[in-house]
């Protein structure tokens, strides 16, 4: 008889935390609609299960990167609306137009593609016009705004059901981003004078907590969503995080002095040291850039040192100082004793980097 064996490393996801974080974005926002960006598989916490948990709370959309991923929500039976959030690809389009999707418009061509095929298929296509207010990746260019209005009122199968644009540094450039504010209201006052645009957005999480956007209707939170705010705001402390990553303990061995550990030898002993293997590794999405920044791991009650480099499916650590340890005990690698913005911070990247970095061979339980 075949006998499944437990997982080497897991992530666990508190749906209930991601809930209550979205009522923390509304609270920042009392009088604005919400689109949790549930993109890249929510942030590396699970694009069904998240959406599904979502899909009751009142929210406008669920903002994805692709026709792919709206055609997950939509066979998932998820009722809210997807929002494709970024340019779409010619070969997305004629599933975005069947299955009544909402894209957005920034350029001619886009919006000309998508007119021919709703006409084709007899549609009525709601879209989002992208205006490009500074952060060089998508949308109009304010200044071409005259040009693109009149085109896009001759084309009959499309309807401008809203607008968006976004922050390239709301986070970091205070005066800056109250510039963009001001260019996008600008565009939505003249965007009003032609179409009747029932949403309005620029904000993701940074903007939603540190800004007044009274042009806005819509926000789209994204990080907050998932237990960090990405710029101090009074609601610190106030979300819950949502994610924690374990690995087990496989192998434990005690090392003489000089010993080197892990690949390059980067790292030798200076004692006879206890040296736990764990099954976790840059495969898992560990990050190689924590060797050698000082990252801990927190085992039995205890921050033990990462040792060496990370390999591509296990990690080693310094347990000397652990007085009980023994293969099969957990590992917590993210959670509360190791919060997200530290292990972040030791591997010089963001966030946002470590959450949708968290592989595919990692199991994901829910509760």
């Amino acid at each position: 008889m075949q006998h499944e064996s437990p997982p080497r490393a897991w992530v666990e996801v508190d749906l209930e935390a991601i809930a209550h974080n979205l009522d923390i974005a509304r609270q920042a926002l009392p009088d604005t609609q919400l689109m949790p960006v549930v993109k890249a598989g929510a942030y590396g916490h699970g694009l069904e299960p998240v959406a599904r948990r979502l899909d009751n709370d009142g929210v406008a959309f669920f903002g994805v990167a692709n026709a792919g991923e709206a055609r997950r929500l939509s066979q998932a039976g998820i009722r809210t609306k997807p929002f494709i959030l970024g340019p779409t690809f010619p070969e997305e389009r004629e599933e975005i137009v069947l299955n009544n999707w909402c894209a957005t418009i920034s350029t001619v061509e886009e919006a000309q593609h998508l007119q021919q095929l709703a006409a084709l298929y007899d549609k009525t296509l709601l879209v989002h016009l992208a205006i490009d207010t500074g952060m060089g990746r998508e949308g109009v260019l304010p200044e071409d705004l005259g040009n693109m209005i009149p085109l896009l009122k001759t084309m009959p199968n499309l309807v401008v059901d809203g607008v968006m644009s976004h922050f390239p540094c709301a986070d970091e450039d205070v005066p800056y981003t109250q510039e963009e504010i001001a260019r996008f209201e600008a565009c939505v006052q003249t965007l009003q004078h032609h179409f009747r645009l029932r949403y309005r957005h620029i904000a993701a999480s940074a903007g939603e907590l540190g800004y007044e956007i009274p042009a806005a209707n819509l926000a789209r939170p994204g990080l907050l969503l998932y237990g960090v705010a990405p710029m101090a705001s009074i609601y610190d402390g106030v979300l819950r995080p949502t994610l924690k990553l374990s690995s087990r303990v496989s192998l434990v061995r005690t090392l003489p002095a000089g010993y080197g550990v892990s690949y390059g030898r980067t790292y030798m002993t200076t004692r006879p040291t206890r040296v736990a293997t764990i099954g976790i590794g840059y495969a898992d999405g560990w990050s190689r850039h924590l060797s050698g920044k000082g990252a801990q791991v927190y085992i039995n009650g205890h921050y033990c040192p990462m040792l060496g480099r990370v390999t591509m499916d296990q990690i080693m650590a310094d347990v000397t100082e652990v007085p009980f340890i023994s293969p099969g005990d957990e590992v917590e690698l993210i959670g509360p004793h190791i919060p997200v913005t530290q292990v972040a911070a030791l591997a010089d990247t963001i966030v946002w980097e470590i959450f949708t970095g968290l592989g595919p061979r990692l199991p994901r339980l829910y509760h």
